[in-house]
């Protein structure tokens, strides 16, 4: 009996020992890049920041753009290394903020990360992808202004800072009606900047929007692969190249704009943010869309330089032309 008691007491130590020893294993380490974080103060890169400025100086001078008509921001996740150019400037951003109105949605509907009904996520997919006009009023309108303002500027995310420019506001349904509600610095119904905009993608990457279930199943939602995106910016400038691609793009009049993640089976995994304000050359026949021609001439060239780890210099290339898409 002693010895048949003995035995069970033996087995139970060693059991115990090995369940503390499984429990003591140290948990899988999230991406280098988990700890990256991008504030008011945080500077770029310099060598890559000058890199930056050349190419896009090169690209301004062919196409006659001023420089307080671009903003570039450009971060490398591999590395953490950050380019911006012109970051804090406030822009008109077209339909950009959309983005504002899905981080609002599950900020709001916290259960909707893992009940997410069909219908729901395909028409949140339309209206990031497709950039659906009737779909994005009607998510806005559900939510209102002031608690899409709240979560942008709450402490959480700070997307939209007035002590620093400014950033993401979303203040308009898009085409519906004449209200509004304008950013408290420019007076823009939908605006962005370029450090907002490159922390978003960031949060959205670390799973930092809402939690990491709401942040994945909005990645899913901006990847949405039954649905084309627009072939526009971005996207037409890295066609036929092995990437995966999740962004908003916009285009109003004279303002063009695009935001993405891009991806590639190389380790390529950066975020690249543009926005312009590119009146056409009165003297060209039919008018350009110039800020169209000088995204797409960009994103190419920021791809061919991923491609080197964003070392050296960034290719220089002639511009190429686009038709105009949202």
């Amino acid at each position: 009996m002693k010895r048949s008691m003995t035995l069970c007491l033996f087995v139970c130590l060693v059991c115990c020992a090995q369940t503390q020893a499984q429990d003591s294993t140290p948990p899988k380490q999230d991406p280098a890049w988990s700890a990256i974080r991008i504030n008011p103060d945080t500077p770029g890169d310099l060598d890559m920041t000058m890199a930056l400025a050349r190419l896009d100086t090169a690209l301004r001078r062919d196409l006659k753009i001023e420089a307080e008509q671009t903003a570039i921001g450009l971060l490398d996740m591999t590395t953490g290394r950050l380019a911006m150019l012109r970051a804090d400037t406030l822009y008109y951003a077209a339909s950009v903020p959309k983005i504002t109105i899905l981080l609002a949605y599950f900020q709001t509907h916290p259960q909707a990360a893992e009940n997410l009904d069909d219908q729901t996520r395909h028409e949140l997919g339309l209206m990031i992808k497709r950039s659906d006009n009737a779909l994005a009023a009607k998510f806005s309108q559900s939510l209102g202004f002031q608690a899409i303002a709240d979560v942008l500027t709450s402490p959480q995310y700070q997307l939209y800072d007035p002590l620093h420019g400014g950033g993401l506001w979303m203040g308009k349904h898009y085409a519906k009606g004449d209200i509004r509600n304008r950013d408290p610095l420019a007076g823009e119904s939908h605006a962005a900047t370029v450090r907002q905009l490159l922390r978003y993608y960031l949060m959205l990457e670390q799973g930092r929007l809402v939690s990491p279930q709401a942040s994945k199943t909005m990645r899913e939602i901006f990847q949405s692969p039954d649905i084309q995106h627009l072939n526009s910016k971005t996207v037409l400038a890295l066609t036929g190249r092995d990437l995966q691609i999740i962004r908003k793009s916009g285009t109003w009049s004279d303002w063009y704009a695009d935001s993405a993640v891009i991806t590639g089976p190389d380790g390529r995994h950066y975020i690249l943010a543009v926005l312009t304000h590119t009146p056409a050359n009165p003297d060209h026949d039919p008018p350009r869309a110039i800020g169209n021609e000088y995204i797409v001439t960009l994103a190419r060239r920021i791809d061919d330089w991923a491609l080197a780890g964003f070392l050296g210099e960034a290719p220089l290339a002639v511009p190429a032309s686009q038709p105009e898409h949202n």
